[in-house]
Formats: C-alpha cells, sequence, structure tokens
C-alpha cells in the first residue's frame, strides 16, 4: 500500500486492480527500484549481524557475501521479481533480537513477518517453543530440566498480547467487514493441489515420479486400464488439484502429519535443551527444511527460508559449512527453471558458478581439514 503512493508517479495504470495482463517499461523499473530500496533492510541487518555477541565469531566479510550475494535470492527478487530480501531482513534481525536475549521484540518483529507473508509460519514451531521455554520459565535446572514453579505468567501475558496485537491489526478490517474467510480461502488455497507446477525438490516430487513411473509399468504389462488413468496435469505446467494413478493420493492433512513428525524431533530436543539462542537457530533450520520436504503445494524458493539462517552456522562450524554447501549448491540449481528465456542462460550459470566457488574456496579457508569430507559424508547419509 505504502509502494502504490510511489508507484502513481511512475504510471498509474499499474494500480488498476483489475488490469492483470498490463506491462508497461515504467512498471518494469518501478519494480526493480522498489525490490533495491526495500533491500535496505536486508543490507543493515547484515552489517548489524557482525556487531551481535554470540552469531558471529569469525571474519564477518565471509558471511556478508553468503548473505547479499546469494545467487537464489539474487535471481528471484531482481530478476524474477519478489520482496524476499526485506522479508529475509525481518527474520534475521529477529533471530538477532534472540541471541541478544530481547524476546519480546524478537516475537514482534516475527509477529510482523508472518503477517508480512504467511510462508514463515513453517518456522513457528521454533518460535513459540523457544520462547516459552527461555522467556517465560525464569529460572531452569542446571542439567537444562523443567522448574514449573517458575513459569511468569506476566511474561506469557505480555508475549501473548504482542503477538495478539499484530494479528488485531492485521485481520481486524477483515473480520469487521466480514471477508475473513475470503482472505483465509486465499491464503491456504488446499485447491491448489500437492505440488506447484514447478515441483520443488521435495519428497512429494519423488512421490509423484515414483506414481508416474508406477503407473507407466501397470500399463506396459496390462495391469491398468488406460482410459481411467488421469492426464499427466502434474507435468502439466498447470496449478491444480491431482490424483495419483497407482500410489494412494495426498490429502492436505497427510502432508501437516508428515511435516509435524519430521520436525518433532528437533521441537522436543529444543524444549528439553534449548542451550541457547543457536539452539533455537538449528531448530529454526530444522523446521524450515521440514516444511520444505512435506509440506503441501511447496515453492522451490522456499529452501532459502532454510539456507540463508543456515549461513551463519556455515561460518562457524565444519559439519555445518559442508551441510550449507551441499544444500545451497542443490537447492540453487533447482531455481534454473525460473529464468527460462536464452539470454539468461548465461547470465544464471556464471552467477551460480562464482557463488558457488566463493562459498567452497571461502569456508574451507578458515574452516580445519576435512571440509570436503564432511560434504561427502553427508551426501553418503542421505
Amino acid at each position: 500500500y505504502m509502494l502504490s503512493f510511489v508507484a502513481q508517479y511512475f504510471d498509474k495504470e499499474m494500480l488498476v486492480v483489475k488490469n492483470l495482463n498490463y506491462a508497461s517499461p515504467a512498471t518494469v523499473l518501478f519494480q526493480r527500484l522498489s525490490v533495491i530500496c526495500t533491500d535496505i533492510l536486508f543490507i543493515y541487518v547484515c552489517k548489524w549481524i557482525e556487531k551481535t555477541k554470540g552469531i558471529l565469531e569469525r571474519p564477518a566479510f565471509v558471511l556478508a557475501v553468503l548473505l547479499l550475494w546469494n545467487f537464489g535470492l539474487l535471481i528471484i527478487d531482481h530478476i524474477h521479481f519478489q520482496y524476499n530480501g526485506f522479508l529475509f531482513g525481518l527474520m534475521l534481525l529477529s533471530v538477532a533480537r534472540m541471541f541478544q536475549e530481547r524476546h519480546l521484540e524478537a516475537a514482534l518483529l516475527f509477529a510482523i513477518l508472518m503477517n508480512f507473508k504467511h510462508i514463515f509460519l513453517y518456522v513457528a514451531p521454533a518460535y513459540g517453543i523457544y520462547l516459552l521455554r527461555s522467556y517465560c520459565f525464569t529460572d531452569n535446572k542446571p542439567d537444562g530440566s523443567v522448574q514449573w514453579r517458575s513459569f511468569s505468567c506476566s511474561r506469557l501475558f505480555a508475549l501473548g498480547f504482542i503477538v495478539c496485537s499484530v494479528f488485531a491489526v492485521s485481520f481486524g478490517p477483515f473480520i469487521i467487514m466480514g471477508h475473513l474467510p475470503q482472505v483465509l480461502a486465499r491464503l491456504f488455497p488446499f485447491k491448489r493441489g500437492l505440488c506447484h507446477a514447478y515441483w520443488a525438490p521435495n519428497f512429494w516430487a519423488l512421490y509423484n515420479g515414483a506414481d508416474k513411473a508406477l503407473s507407466l509399468i501397470g500399463l506396459r504389462l496390462k495391469f491398468l486400464d488406460p482410459e481411467k488413468i488421469s492426464k499427466a496435469t502434474m507435468t502439466g505446467g498447470l496449478v491444480q488439484g491431482y490424483q495419483h494413478t497407482v500410489l494412494p493420493s495426498v490429502t492436505p492433512f497427510a502432508t501437516l502429519v508428515c511435516t509435524l513428525l519430521s520436525i518433532m524431533p528437533a521441537v522436543l530436543h529444543l524444549w528439553r535443551s534449548p542451550r541457547g539462542a543457536k539452539g533455537f537457530l538449528q531448530c529454526l533450520i530444522l523446521c524450515a527444511l521440514g516444511s520444505f520436504l512435506f509440506g503441501w503445494h511447496v515453492h522451490e524458493k522456499a529452501i532459502l527460508m532454510a539456507l540463508l539462517p543456515l549461513s551463519l552456522l556455515a561460518v562457524e562450524n565444519r559439519k555445518d559449512a559442508g551441510i550449507y554447501l551441499t544444500l545451497v549448491t542443490t537447492g540453487h540449481f533447482s531455481f534454473f527453471p525460473l529464468l527460462f528465456t536464452g539470454p539468461e542462460l548465461p547470465l544464471k550459470i556464471c552467477l551460480m558458478l562464482l557463488f558457488t566457488v566463493y562459498s567452497f574456496s571461502a569456508l574451507r579457508s578458515f574452516q580445519s581439514g576435512g571440509l570436503l569430507r564432511s560434504i561427502n559424508s553427508y551426501c553418503i547419509s542421505l
């Protein structure tokens, strides 16, 4: 809404809501400039993280490059066009507040972030458990166990008031106008199908592929009736529901159960042994990865929710660096189909090669020996 006041000076026609297929050079110029301007927050946070005790003990320049020059964030925001840099700036600022033990500010920033883009609900369990465990319980035993008598109701009330106030400001007008059901239907479009038109490289992509392979084998062996097999809409570039042919069709509830099961060990471990804000950061990354692997209608861009926070750990620990290099290489490669025109081909290849080569060389330069061995071990474990 705020950007629209500036947009009118570039091209008023872009602000006509029903003008769905409108395009103009002025519109594109405004989009690019607006992304650059909102990225100021991301740049500020990257600079500010250097001064946050507990996050970074290594040379700050390497982390700054891993964040600011991240290949995926660069092409998605500045070529594919979105505002992820601004949003990840809010998330990293919230993480930094956790390390400073400014828990209420962290909760406020994360609540605002979720109301900007509800996909960050993926990592909400890490925030909820850590804030409850480390902020609402004021005195814990040395072994990490909970002392229930130390639970602070006033802190819980303060935390709840901040979060509920943000949601009230965001959703209040829609509730008053009676539009809340429509808003929720748009936020959670379950009719759009299990997978996006361009599959994210997660578990359901393998599931779809297995179903397709089994259906072809069934046809070849004449176990299946060709007339009863649905068309290949899951690979037809359409965003819609799809019924599997051989394997059981997946429901939104099934993906929710799989997601919760995948993140439950990390969440329970955070509850039993918080280990400070670094334990929270690790849980946040695992929640993002679990949701990416098993969530409903996941976009390939969602992997950035794990990659960018993982950068903070990669510069500190050899094992985390190995995991980061594996995920960042495969995750960024999965973005290639987003840039599908001929002139973009050399651009995306060169950008990814530059970032990947720098990441490997920079992390290896100040990590102790065996970085590549840790990467290989991680791949074998997968």
